[in-house]
């Protein structure tokens, strides 16, 4: 809970309608620990080694995506950690993972068309720009977004 108070913050989420209240927060929380149980929805927490402090998350889930099963993905890394290459790290893994899975055929993220770090992160990533998107997140907030893509398909 204490990470994902820090992720938060009015800097943190600028780019999504800005902070969640701490009954939304709890409410996160709560959705993130039954996530445990889940086979649709995977959840990390990005934790720096070897001081072992938590320093963000990268999270993918099951959607439909244009008619399209593909995993959604997101990710934060909190202020003072950032510029060190510890979320496109994170991203990596988690594409890996995802890819490892074999259940879906792509990953998109859907970034801000404002939000610099985070797109560049999709392009280090090796996801492809889709074009501009309408998004809601939260609820309720619609946004303009960058769809971003990237294959999960092994090629042989």
């Amino acid at each position: 809970m204490a990470l994902l108070v820090g992720l938060n913050s009015p800097e943190m989420t600028e780019h999504l309608g800005g902070p969640e209240t701490p009954e939304q927060l709890e409410r996160r929380h709560e959705r993130y620990v039954a996530a445990g149980d889940s086979d649709a929805v995977f959840i990390f927490k990005v934790v720096l080694q070897p001081e072992n402090v938590a320093v963000g998350g990268v999270n993918f889930w099951e959607r439909e995506w244009k008619g399209e099963p593909v995993y959604e993905m997101g990710w934060g890394v909190l202020p003072e950690f950032q510029g060190r290459g510890i979320a496109s790290a994170a991203v990596a893994k988690a594409v890996e993972l995802a890819r490892s899975l074999g259940k879906r055929g792509a990953v998109h993220a859907f970034p801000s068309v404002d939000n610099g770090p985070s797109n560049a992160i999709c392009r280090k990533a090796g996801f492809g720009l889709l074009g501009r998107t309408e998004v809601e997140y939260p609820k309720g907030h619609w946004m303009i977004c960058n769809d971003w893509r990237l294959s999960l398909r092994q090629y042989t």
